[in-house]
């Protein structure tokens, strides 16, 4: 079993915000405090270090944690943001832990037992990377991946991002493994609109 020093948590932040008029979500408030630190409070103990991915506001986000571009023009997608978090692992390898956890920047609740619900459902020792589902409906974001070799998750991304851009797609290509979630209620709610954060507010006080 992973403990938090084995796992690096990968918040991805290169989204669009097309649904709430271009902003980067990530910085928007929520409860008083930006998006950005709910969703980190969450991943912190569950992490041996953090790094965030965007592609935009790079010095803003750098206030949290270590920052990576994702080295795209415009917003090619959460593929992209993989790609990168492979390259900096792939470029520092030696210094950092064996294990990526991954999630959006638009969940401020991800469950506290992520990381390690997700490793329990790598069964098979050939098994590489397991992902969440709920409902039946699968949630390639929040994923962890066995960094045994930095190079070929790299590789495997950058096919995937010039053919499909899919994560769901490229974790069905791998043979990644769906864990359930059905009992983590709410934990993967996304805040899209600004009646989403406005929602949320409301039941969260």
């Amino acid at each position: 079993m992973n403990t938090p020093s084995d796992v690096l948590g990968v918040m991805l932040a290169g989204g669009a915000g097309a649904r709430v008029g271009g902003a980067d979500k990530g910085l928007l408030p929520l409860c008083g405090r930006p998006l950005v630190e709910h969703v980190l409070e969450r991943l912190r103990p569950q992490c041996g270090r953090l790094l965030i991915i965007a592609n935009r506001n790079t010095d803003e986000y750098a206030r949290y944690a270590p920052v990576v571009h994702d080295g795209n023009d415009g917003h090619a997608g959460p593929l992209a943001g993989l790609l990168a978090a492979f390259g900096f692992i792939e470029a520092n390898g030696h210094a950092l832990p064996r294990w990526m956890l991954t999630v959006p920047v638009d969940c401020p609740d991800p469950p506290h037992d992520l990381a390690v619900r997700l490793r329990a459902g790598l069964t098979q020792p050939s098994a590489r990377c397991a992902f969440v589902r709920r409902a039946d409906r699968p949630q390639p974001l929040f994923a962890l991946y066995r960094i045994d070799d930095a190079a070929a998750w790299r590789a495997s991304a950058q096919a995937a991002l010039h053919r499909h851009a899919s994560p769901m797609r490229w974790h069905a290509e791998t043979g990644a493994s769906a864990v359930g979630f059905d009992d983590a209620r709410g934990a993967f709610h996304n805040l899209n609109t600004p009646e989403d954060f406005r929602d949320y507010e409301r039941t969260h006080g």
